[in-house]
């Protein structure tokens, strides 16, 4: 739930090229580089038509004990639990429980702005409520159980970011609030409401509402890459983020639920073009994807060390999910393999090789980088002779050196090349550029 990247571009490149031979010899060849070099652990699934045309895993769910990663693993799937969220808010106005334009008082009378935020607001992201995970304490508490009530403080506590739908902010704490609504509605739990709406009709036998992570369910831990190993990461605990971010899902089942939610399964298509009508970079529980001219719709998620994607193709009826327990490679450019496989585009395999670069030379790229192009900016330091970058309020990561002026930190698809000379420094991130100059 917590971004950690300092760019978080999911964008593709343009162009026009389709073919329906899927070529699964280069997915097959990235995934066995990225294994070879203990770069990525999860699971992926296309789908094509409503038949699952690929599948692969690689990793590990217990590396303690070896236990290798299955197509059948499950995965905390992050943020992409909001799209089951905004499905059941649907439900609930097909059933004439709620309606999207009544404010949200009557259940939060203590939530700042509760008089003129909106249900619709919440959906989309339009409310001004501060994300609770944004909060500086939130690490201290997140792997500990909260209450509904004790979450509706927290929530409360947090300052007005901006007036009701003046803009779109994402905002964690707006799925929170909208998984309470569904549970004073149904009079139910929210994993229960989960389990009768949407994955016990649809027979999505992998996906449910998350608790402590059961190795003995198919569950695996997640890992973050720390100097050149695994580390195992911390669990946040379920009650936190509930419809925000805290079911558990596999590849195979989230195509499903794509497949049916576009086929008009799940709730109207009246209601399904409301969820993907984009306002400000955000649907109601759906973003929106290029990939050349065409366009898909779906979710990313991040949760501990779990990152994940799902999105599905209209045109085409394809659908691609991606999870994952330890990313040392980006996400997005798996995907982008994946699609290049489909579509018959380029693409370009990683090199994990390095080179050795001088202390010297290491520190003629450090300082304090900006740029015009977009309100980030980037420390660059050495430390131990390995380079150290950190944008603005984020954490700290190591880049790997390609070339003696070319670094690379993988797990975000970053590259940062250098010229000394000019004081410059070009970031380049999902198919684009930005140039920065030091101050």
């Amino acid at each position: 739930m917590k971004k950690i990247t300092i760019v978080c571009l999911f964008v593709f490149i343009t162009g026009n090229v389709f073919s329906q031979t899927f070529n699964s010899k280069r997915l097959d060849s990235l995934f066995t580089l990225l294994e070879k070099n203990n770069k990525y652990m999860g699971s992926i699934a296309i789908s094509e038509n409503g038949k699952t045309i690929y599948t692969k895993s690689i990793g590990y769910d217990n590396i303690e004990t070896s236990k290798k990663s299955s197509i059948n693993t499950k995965y905390r799937i992050g943020s992409i639990s909001k799209t089951f969220t905004a499905s059941l808010i649907f439900k609930a106005v097909e059933e004439n429980k709620i309606n999207l334009n009544q404010t949200i008082d009557k259940y939060f009378p203590t939530v700042k702005n509760a008089k003129t935020i909106t249900i619709s607001n919440l959906l989309n992201h339009r409310s001004g409520i501060h994300d609770f995970t944004n909060e500086d304490d939130y690490l201290n508490w997140n792997t500990q159980l909260q209450s509904k009530a004790k979450m509706i403080e927290r929530i409360s506590a947090g300052e007005i970011v901006f007036e009701p739908n003046t803009k779109g902010q994402y905002s964690n704490s707006n799925y929170v609030l909208l998984s309470f609504i569904l549970e004073d509605v149904y009079k139910k739990p929210f994993g229960e409401i989960l389990n009768q709406k949407i994955t016990k009709p649809l027979q999505l036998k992998n996906t449910y509402l998350g608790g402590k992570i059961n190795l003995e369910n198919n569950e695996c831990y997640s890992y973050t890459f720390d100097n050149g190993k695994w580390k195992k990461e911390t669990e946040t605990d379920m009650s936190i983020p509930l419809g925000a971010g805290a079911v558990v899902s596999n590849p195979v089942d989230l195509n499903l639920f794509f497949e049916s939610l576009f086929a008009g399964k799940v709730v109207s298509i009246e209601h399904l073009n409301q969820m993907k009508t984009i306002k400000d970079k955000f649907g109601m529980g759906i973003l929106e994807f290029p990939y050349f001219e065409r366009k898909s719709y779906g979710h990313t998620g991040g949760i501990d060390g779990f990152r994940s994607i799902a999105g599905y193709f209209p045109t085409e009826k394809l659908a691609i999910s991606l999870t994952s327990n330890g990313v040392g490679y980006d996400n997005n450019n798996i995907l982008l393999c994946a699609l290049s496989s489909y579509f018959n585009n380029p693409f370009t395999m990683p090199v994990f090789s390095t080179v050795a670069v001088t202390p010297e030379i290491l520190n003629s790229y450090s300082g304090n980088y900006g740029t015009s192009q977009i309100p980030l900016k980037i420390n660059i330091s050495n430390k131990d002779n390995t380079l150290i970058a950190q944008a603005t309020g984020q954490p700290s990561f190591p880049l790997e050196a390609t070339a003696v002026n070319i670094f690379k930190f993988d797990a975000a698809g970053i590259v940062l090349e250098f010229n000394a000379e000019k004081n410059e420094m070009t970031l380049k991130q999902g198919g684009k550029e930005f140039l920065f100059k030091k101050e």
